[in-house]
């Protein structure tokens, strides 16, 4: 799915009516709120095909058990029974489960001795030609060769009583460690100095199902890679052991309860000393995710706008909701010194910050106004798609450097007057560049080529230096680059790296990260 979405031609014809009053009719408010840049990085999903590696149990990413029956097709046996955490309670007779993790990794995860613990009776196997070195019951050691691709784990007989759960897949020499320290020196190395950790896609937020505190994930979870995310127990563990202020989105439905629950929780386990970011979802505004959808509904049942204009009613739920959210962490943080209360827009239409800051005065329950603002060229026909695949490399870097970065500057120094105008801070939920095939073009393969090799190209390094510039130069606060580490595909190069164990420094957009890091006085890797 491309993470990025276009607006609909509505959308933008309803966009277009309004540019001319963008920003000359908006009445300033308060004084303009202190700013000082710094980066932040959004955090790669949790999946069973995730490059980052940032547990070193390795089961926690694991895939849906599968279910599987000799003689029927693959993935067609009988409905597994499954306990409320995702553990196989029973087999039918002569059938089994299966699940798969480091999937398509191409060698990119450390090969060595596994130690495979967990509890319950039966019998499990390994697959993929990868060796058992030694096996008794709840544990096993297999010797694992990464270039025989990802690891399979069977479950081939389990006692209904007594059902196998709590696997663990756990890394070469962590068997030790993996309780105390359940993440990759790598992974902690890597983000040390960060300013602030946004879990939007940790915590699986687009298209959240969760409403109540029961919904959430937890840490019996079998695995955090499907359905709900990771949990917020390890979100703060993370956080404290960064010392980096965490960047929280609250699922669309999400009762008060819920709210209130996560934020007494989060009260808990944080240090005092990090503030919170705190967003309702992410993108409402974006009519590709189910919470754009969800927010137009609730907006037009509470009168906000007609049902033809629901792009409008899902602009005021946002500051209508986002209000309703700000005060329940206000109450169990008991003011809003510890918070940072976001209100996130479209970056490219300003007007649409109007809407949501204006409604019920939000703005004035808030400290941010969040942008994403990409660097990105336009084409989303076949014709376009083609005739940038022509271009070439330099091509597509020409037209990002003369087009694309000044457009995203353009966006900045707009959005920066309306917070100005409203006394918030201006931060950018998601950064960096958005060269990807959309519609005809998302299977181009000569163009998806063409965009992967701009994104590993040095001068890309040079047009991020230049970006982050003009952030600082406008003023900005914090910007969350999007996103730390994951592989490149038809879907978009949006990791600064694309494995966990490419070197930093190597990278031209991590390296360009890191170095305006260090400059915005943060200590981050590599670059002491």
């Amino acid at each position: 799915m491309i993470k990025k979405m276009t607006l609909t031609a509505t959308h933008w014809c309803a966009a277009a009516c309004v540019l001319g009053t963008m920003i000359c009719g908006i009445t300033k408010a308060t004084e303009m709120a202190p700013s000082e840049p710094k980066l932040g990085i959004n955090l790669a999903g949790p999946e069973d095909w995730g490059t980052e590696l940032p547990f070193v149990d390795v089961f926690k990413f694991s895939r849906l058990w599968i279910t599987q029956k000799p003689g029927v097709p693959w993935g067609k046996g009988p409905k597994l029974d499954l306990d409320e955490h995702g553990w196989v309670k029973r087999l039918a007779p002569g059938c089994f489960a299966e699940t798969t993790m480091l999937t398509g990794l191409q060698g990119h995860y450390p090969s060595g001795r596994y130690t495979i613990l967990y509890e319950g009776k039966g019998r499990i196997e390994i697959r993929n030609g990868h060796q058992v070195i030694t096996q008794s019951p709840g544990r096993m050691v297999v010797k694992v060769n990464s270039k025989d691709d990802n690891i399979w784990l069977r479950i081939l007989e389990t006692d209904p009583t007594n059902y196998i759960r709590n696997i663990h897949v756990i890394m070469p020499g962590f068997e030790k460690t993996y309780q105390e320290n359940p993440w990759h020196p790598d992974f902690l190395k890597r983000w040390r100095g960060f300013a602030c950790l946004r879990f939007m896609d940790f915590m699986k937020t687009n298209n959240s199902q969760i409403i109540r505190w029961q919904d959430r994930p937890k840490l019996s979870d079998a695995s955090w890679a499907v359905g709900r995310g990771i949990p917020l127990e390890m979100l703060c563990d993370l956080a404290n052991r960064l010392d980096a202020n965490p960047w929280l989105c609250m699922p669309h439905q999400a009762d008060d309860d819920y709210i209130r629950q996560f934020a007494t929780m989060a009260k808990q386990l944080l240090k005092p000393e990090l503030k919170m970011y705190v967003e309702y979802s992410n993108e409402v505004w974006n009519g590709g995710f189910q919470q754009n959808h969800y927010a137009a509904q609730q907006g037009i049942k509470l009168g906000f706008a007609k049902k033809k204009v629901p792009w409008l009613a899902a602009w005021k739920f946002t500051g209508h909701r986002s209000k309703q959210i700000f005060a329940i962490w206000e109450d169990v943080f008991g003011g809003t010194d510890q918070l940072i209360r976001v209100l996130a827009s479209q970056a490219v239409v300003p007007y649409v910050s109007k809407q949501i800051l204006l409604q019920e005065d939000v703005y004035q329950h808030a400290d941010a106004l969040a942008i994403g603002p990409y660097m990105y060229i336009s084409h989303t026909d076949q014709k376009g798609a083609d005739a940038v695949a022509a271009s070439g490399v330099k091509g597509v870097l020409d037209e990002l450097e003369n087009k694309g970065l000044p457009k995203a500057i353009d966006v900045m120094r707009k959005q920066k007057a309306v917070a100005d105008m409203y006394g918030l801070k201006l931060v950018s939920y998601e950064s960096g560049q958005h060269l990807v095939g959309v519609g005809n073009g998302a299977n181009n393969k000569a163009l998806t080529k063409v965009l992967i090799a701009a994104n590993t190209h040095p001068r890309m390094g040079d047009l991020y230096r230049k970006y982050y510039a003009a952030w600082s130069e406008i003023g900005g606060d914090m910007i969350a680059a999007f996103s730390s580490v994951s592989k490149s595909s038809k879907w978009g190069s949006w990791g600064l790296m694309q494995f966990y164990d490419e070197d930093p420094v190597s990278q031209p957009k991590m390296k360009e990260t890191l170095k305006q890091a260090k400059a915005w006085k943060q200590n981050v890797y590599g670059l002491h």
